[in-house]
């Protein structure tokens, strides 16, 4: 099992980041650009959006303003991109993804990463990343996991020009609590978490002084 403190501490950038356990569910994000860096998370009826800190600053909203978070018949949705609202119209996570492939921002193409998180405890991960000029799908199924353990999923291994994708199986994880994940993100870099911890949602916004 990875120390996910630990493991956070020492990857200044793994860009994306959702992680998936028996009563919690965290997912952030973190930024390099200015404009990655504009950016909150907000409340919403089922869940939360990303929004411009300061909207006079804002260039391309195209794949930085999203909704992360949605609550639907399904389960808990939660994702890095307009994919959420994919997978929650076609009502079934993996056809839904099929439709979808990595994000266009070339050199990166960044990853899409989502989850689904049943009401029975269930959970699904998923990456869909570009590999030979292709778009690999991959898909990671649970039946649930035990108390304290969980699954993390990012967009990058780390740092890098192009940023290199995440690659292999979910990482096997601690969970800590939401202001010790909140502090282990690299400081320079982290922009929002949230964090679900038995039905209990908090934000952490660093542009709102988090």
């Amino acid at each position: 099992m990875v120390d996910f403190l630990d493991f956070l501490r020492n990857n200044p950038y793994p860009g994306r980041g959702i992680a998936v356990g028996r009563d919690r569910v965290y997912y952030f994000i973190m930024g390099r650009s200015a404009n990655s860096r504009n950016r909150v998370f907000s409340l919403t009826e089922d869940g939360i959006r990303t929004e411009p800190h300061d909207a006079s600053r804002m260039l391309d909203p195209s794949l930085i303003i999203y909704h992360p978070v949605r609550q639907c018949a399904q389960g808990l949705i939660v994702t890095n991109g307009d994919q959420t609202d994919t997978i929650r119209d076609f009502g079934d996570f993996r056809a839904a993804l099929m439709t979808r492939e990595y994000e266009p921002d070339e050199p990166n193409f960044t990853p899409r990463i989502s989850a689904l998180l049943r009401p029975d405890g269930s959970f699904e991960l998923s990456i869909l990343k570009r590999r030979d000029g292709r778009c690999l799908r991959e898909f990671f199924c649970y039946e649930g996991c035990d108390e304290g353990k969980g699954y993390f999923l990012s967009t990058y291994q780390g740092d890098g020009d192009p940023l290199p994708s995440f690659a292999g199986e979910p990482l096997e994880i601690d969970m800590p609590e939401p202001e010790a994940v909140w502090k282990a993100l690299n400081d320079d870099n982290k922009v929002s978490l949230y964090a679900n911890v038995k039905g209990e949602v908090r934000l952490f916004n660093k542009n709102l002084g988090d």
